[in-house]
Parts: C-alpha cells; sequence; structure tokens
C-alpha cells in the first residue's frame, strides 16, 4: 500500500494562508493532491492540518483518496519540524510497516501524478530503502573559504560539458514505514534519487516567488493541459465581461463598461479554432452590439426560462460536442450549474461566495469588467 501524507499548517510568516492561497487559479494545495488523486499507485491521501479553514477547501476538492485529520497544537508551530509531523501521524494511524509512505510538500504545484508513479517505480527497481526528489544544476560552487566546491576553475568546463550536481528540491520523499519508524527520519539506508525538470526546485516563500512561480506553472504545467479538450468558450456578461455596475446617462439609458483586453481573447480563441458565446439573463442592445463586434458564434439574451445549463446543452448538440469539451467563466448564482457541469469552469475575483465555493473552480485574480475573462482564456492558450 502507498500512502501519501501532506503536512498543510495554516501558519506562515511570509504569506498568510500560503497553502491555500489561489495559485493559477486554484488553491495552492489543489495541485499537489490533484497529482495524487490522479497517480495510478497511491491509495490514499492524508492531509495533515491544525486549521478548519483549511479543513473545508480541501474537502471541496471532491478528491475521493484523500482524508483529513487535525494536527497536534505542537506540532504545527514555527519550530516544529516535518519530521514531528509524520511521526505524529503515524502514531494516530495503524499501516503496514511494509507500506510506502510519501511525505509530500503541498509548496511543490510543479510535481505531476506520472512523477509519484515513476518515482516508485524507480525505488522498487533499485531495490533503495528510500527516495527523494532532486533536480541537476549546473552551477559552479564555492567554499566559504575561497575553494572551489564542485569543479577545477584552472579547467573550467563549458556549462553544456558540466555533468552537473543533483539539488534537494523538496517536492516529495519515499520510504517505508517501517524505516521511519524506527530511524525517525524520511530518509534511510540505500538513498535513490528522482531526478525532476530543473524549473521544479523554485521554493514559494515570498510574494516575488509567488509571481515567478506561476509564470513557471504557466509555462511548463498548464501548457499541456486544457487546450487539447477545449472547443468551446461561454462566459456571462454581467459581473464578468462587466463590472456589475448600473450606468446610465442623463436621458436613462443603461450603459456598460466592457474591457478591451477581453475583446482581443476572443479574437485569440478564434485564432485557435474555438467557438464562442455569451449567455446573460439580461437583455439590451448594448450586448448585442459588443457580441456582434467580439464576432461571437452564440449569444443567448434573457432566456431565463430556460437556464444557462440548458442553453449550454442547446450550444453543444448544434456543435456535436460535449459540456466536458467546454469552458465557461461566470460570477453569480445564476451560473452556478453551469459552472459545476462543465470541463473547466472559471470565476472573476468578484464572484459570490457560492460560486467561489464550486470545487476545482478557477479563482481568477482579476475582477469582472478588469480582465478576467482574458485572464482565463491566456491560461486556456497559455498565452504568457
Amino acid at each position: 500500500m502507498n500512502i501519501a501524507f501532506v503536512p498543510a499548517r495554516c501558519g506562515s510568516k511570509s504569506i498568510p494562508y500560503k497553502n491555500i492561497k489561489v495559485f493559477c487559479g486554484k488553491p495552492l494545495l489543489y495541485w499537489t493532491l490533484a497529482a495524487l488523486q490522479e497517480a495510478r499507485d497511491i491509495d490514499q491521501v492524508y492531509v495533515g492540518t491544525d486549521c478548519e479553514r483549511i479543513r473545508a477547501e480541501v474537502m471541496a476538492f471532491h478528491l475521493s483518496k484523500v482524508i483529513v485529520y487535525f494536527r497536534d497544537e505542537a506540532n504545527a508551530t514555527d519550530e516544529a519540524t516535518t519530521e514531528s509531523a509524520m511521526l505524529e501521524f503515524l502514531s494516530k494511524y495503524t499501516f503496514d510497516h511494509v507500506d510506502k509512505l510519501l511525505l509530500v510538500q503541498a509548496t511543490s504545484p510543479f510535481t505531476q501524478a506520472y512523477d509519484f508513479d515513476k518515482a516508485l517505480d524507480l525505488l522498487k527497481e533499485s531495490k533503495a530503502d528510500s527516495l527523494l526528489s532532486c533536480v541537476r544544476i549546473k552551477r559552479f560552487l564555492w567554499n566559504d573559504d575561497g575553494t572551489p566546491l564542485n569543479y577545477d576553475y584552472k579547467k573550467r568546463p563549458r556549462r553544456q560539458d558540466n555533468e552537473g550536481i543533483l539539488l534537494e528540491n523538496g517536492a516529495f520523499y519515499i520510504n517505508s514505514i517501517g524505516n521511519i519508524l524506527k530511524d525517525k527520519n524520511r530518509l534511510s539506508g540505500k538513498i535513490v534519487s528522482y531526478e525532476m525538470p530543473e524549473y521544479t526546485s523554485y521554493e514559494i516563500d515570498e510574494e516575488h516567488d509567488w509571481l515567478i512561480a506561476e509564470k513557471l506553472m504557466k509555462r511548463f504545467v498548464l501548457s499541456e493541459k486544457p487546450l487539447k479538450k477545449i472547443k468551446l468558450f461561454l462566459c456571462d456578461v454581467d459581473g464578468t465581461l462587466t463590472d456589475a455596475g448600473m450606468y446610465y446617462d442623463e436621458k436613462g439609458n443603461e450603459l456598460k463598461k466592457f474591457n478591451t483586453h477581453d475583446g482581443m481573447g476572443f479574437e485569440l480563441l478564434r485564432g485557435k479554432g474555438i467557438k464562442t458565446g455569451m449567455i446573460t439573463s439580461e437583455e439590451t442592445k448594448i450586448v448585442e452590439k459588443r457580441a456582434k463586434k467580439l464576432k461571437v458564434d452564440y449569444l443567448y439574451q434573457g432566456k431565463r426560462d430556460m437556464g444557462k445549463l440548458s442553453i449550454a446543452m442547446e450550444i453543444c448538440e448544434k456543435e456535436g460536442i460535449t459540456l466536458e469539451e467546454t469552458a465557461y467563466v461566470g460570477d453569480d448564482i445564476n451560473c452556478c450549474d453551469l459552472l459545476k457541469a462543465v470541463g473547466l469552469a472559471a470565476c472573476p475575483a468578484n464572484a459570490v461566495k457560492k460560486v467561489k465555493d464550486i470545487p476545482s473552480i478557477w479563482q481568477l485574480t482579476k475582477k469582472g469588467g478588469d480582465g478576467a475573462v482574458r485572464e482565463f482564456i491566456d491560461l486556456l492558450l497559455n498565452d504568457l
């Protein structure tokens, strides 16, 4: 049996509630748990937390392998070691000593399901006792006394000829439960390393780290995923394409504020052959004009009796596709049924709480009318 343990405490001096802060549209912790859920050889995943807020976030993911338990306060302080949290976890549950335990860091969102499966295969094939994840770096290192650590400066090699050295990236560790209980350590005996791409070594400790890590995530991880299946892009209007404000001129004519960056996003989607549509409960000439300018394939206004989910299903039937191949972004409760049904769902930063609580929804950093739709489109297209 292969069990994953993910420590996720509330406290963080540098970034408050770091483990559940929105990272690339979802709570940071989601990415690690989703990868463990998808991994072929992981049987159970335990999240150890000291925080009801984190527990609630994790439960909202609805991942079948994931179990949450509350850590002792003594093992959730800044001074507590990860080893102490891991050993406390093993004292609360009964496992076979030959079972494998994966200690997995929530702050390593780059780790993919295949990393866990390949690492377990490597551990078995190498007949090693434990494993750690590493990256290979080709930097020249020096000691404090002015002597080189890993090369001869008199015969300086070219970077491409440098074999490099392995750096522990902290993403995950594997050992048998028996060894961990005996040696009181995540590693013991014969140790083998599982090599990951160099970008996975990036640590998220400060706010500027967060921004850089999101760029790396979009470039190396997200670029492989959603676009391959999305064939239809739908969005709400008020509060999503607009700022949800109601403006009137002196004659009582209604006005709406749109964002030009969102408009370019629709053009980018057309360039990729993705169909587009707008669905709104209101019916105005303003939206009709905006839809015409954006050249959307479908515009549905004022059809409250149908509901947005029924409208989307009607469009899918016309296109010969499924809701799984559809992306939708919306902000209010009348969007919920559709957001829960599509293959990829997102909401602006100003969406109502009920929408933000939808499992696996992408929470965008921008508000409606401020480029939130474009942000979602960029995530889809990896237009960095």
